[in-house]
Formats: structure tokens, C-alpha cells, sequence
């Protein structure tokens, strides 16, 4: 499972033109599944969206995690996170989850955020999205679990 996580001043995702998710400060996490993840895997990677510190502390410096700053979580499932790129010109996704498998997945890793943090919001698994964002600083990571 990989989460590209950017730090943002605000982030909202849209379907058919109707907002379905949004957060002031906080994380948008791009969520991909991929074969061989389960729900282990998944609760590793709340542990890490939850307690990695991307957030500036009073010195300016990177202490602060999601929690400590108050933020809110928007998750939002990427599919694409899973493409094999290493050859050719044309994505491979022999390495993403099954669509069933990648949606009980996501949905389990965005039960379990909002039974431990309140400010969670998200996409809709497999819906076309538009994502909007104001990425604070840039800060960009991609997690693996």
C-alpha cells in the first residue's frame, strides 16, 4: 500500500461536479492499493499518515505530526499509485489490487482513520475525481507500507 501525502492549506475532492471531501490543514493522501496488501498493511499506513511529522513546530523545523497540528486527512484513492513505470513508455498495473479487493482495502484503511481521528474526509473509490489543493510549502512524501 502507498500513500503519496502532500501537505496542504486546504484540499477538496469533487465527483459529477458535487463536493464529496474536503479539509482546511492538514495531509491529502493519494491512496494505492496493491496486491498483497491487507489490512496489516493498511493499519501501518494510518500509523504513518497519523504520526509522520511533516508539520513545522515553533523553530520552523518538521516535528509536528497530523495530530499535534490538528489537521485534517483527506483520502483519496489512486489506483494509478500501484503502475509498475521502471519499462517502456505505458504504465503496467499488474502490481495494483483487484477493483474488489482495492475498494474493501481502501474503505477498511478510511474506517479505521475515522475511528481514530475526527477530521477525515474522502473521495469515492473508482469514481472520476477532481482533486483540488493549495500544497503547503511544497511538501510532498510518498509513504510505503
Amino acid at each position: 500500500m502507498k500513500a503519496l501525502i502532500q501537505r496542504v492549506k486546504r484540499a477538496s475532492v469533487e465527483v459529477d461536479d458535487r463536493e464529496v471531501g474536503a479539509i482546511g490543514t492538514g495531509l491529502l493522501a493519494l491512496v494505492g492499493v496493491e496486491k498483497g496488501d491487507d489490512e496489516a498493511t493498511a493499519d501501518r499506513l494510518l500509523h504513518k499518515l497519523l504520526h509522520y511529522r511533516v508539520f513545522p513546530d515553533t523553530a520552523g523545523r518538521m516535528n509536528r505530526n497530523l495530530q499535534q497540528a490538528e489537521g485534517g486527512l483527506l483520502l483519496v484513492s489512486q489506483f494509478t499509485l500501484a503502475a509498475d513505470t521502471r519499462k517502456g513508455l505505458r504504465p503496467s498495473f499488474s502490481s495494483a489490487a483487484p477493483p474488489a479487493e482495492g475498494d474493501r482495502l481502501f474503505h477498511y484503511l478510511l474506517g479505521r482513520a475515522h475511528d481514530a481521528w475526527p477530521r477525515v474526509a474522502s473521495g469515492e473509490f473508482a469514481a472520476d475525481m477532481q482533486v483540488s489543493l493549495v500544497n503547503d510549502g511544497p511538501v510532498t512524501f510518498l509513504l510505503e507500507s
